[in-house]
Order: structure tokens, then sequence, then C-alpha cells
């Protein structure tokens, strides 16, 4: 499906991934079973619902391909297909990261991501 997908993540969270190698999910994917991620165009939208207001955010850029079976799109909010991943995140799909920062509305402020 999509070549890349995202993460929304909390830095003190990804540093501690960067630091074993491995993203083994935020406390609702480890509830979950799953680690979340959302398409291009729905990364915006998982933010306004899950991470409004919140600082101290990374957006993370994955490529799906290196992630081979375990990455399952499921349908979710209003019957879309989210990727979920059940197994923990190696870094070495990992393309980039960036700050995730607030507007004044409390709405984040996003990169330009490619289509």
């Amino acid at each position: 499906m999509n070549a890349t997908i995202y993460k929304i993540v909390p830095v003190l969270l990804w540093q501690e991934a960067r630091r074993t190698g491995a993203f083994f999910g935020a406390p609702v994917d480890l509830a979950d079973g799953f680690i979340h991620f959302s398409t291009r165009d729905q990364v915006v939208e998982t933010a306004a619902r899950h991470f409004e207001g919140q600082d101290g955010l990374l957006l993370v850029a994955i490529d799906a391909s290196a992630l081979g079976d375990k990455l399952i799109y499921e349908p979710s909010r209003g019957g879309a297909l989210f990727p979920h991943l059940y197994a923990d995140l190696p870094m070495e799909a990992v393309l980039w990261e960036t700050p995730l920062p607030l507007r004044p509305d409390g709405q984040h402020d996003f990169p330009e991501l490619a289509p």
C-alpha cells in the first residue's frame, strides 16, 4: 500500500528506542498489542484526535516495505485502513524523524509530506 507510514511519538520514548535499537511501542500500542501508524493522509487527523496540545513530540517516517508481513492494514477510524505493526519497530526501517512543534492554536505544525 503506502511506501512511507508515520508514527507520532514522545521525544523521551523515542530516545529510549534509539538507545536500545528498536521501538517497542507507546503505552497505547502495548495495550493494543500492535504499534499504531498512520498514512500520509491520516497522520494530521491522528495528531488532532490523539495528541492535541501535546508538546515534545516527533514525527517519524517509516519505510513500510522494510516491515514485511508483520505490517497489516486494518480497518479503524471510519473504516479507513490503518497500518498496524505486530512486531517491534527496527531502527533500520526509519527514514527520518523531525520535531512536531505546536502552533498557537494547539495543533501541530507538520512538515511537507511527500505523496
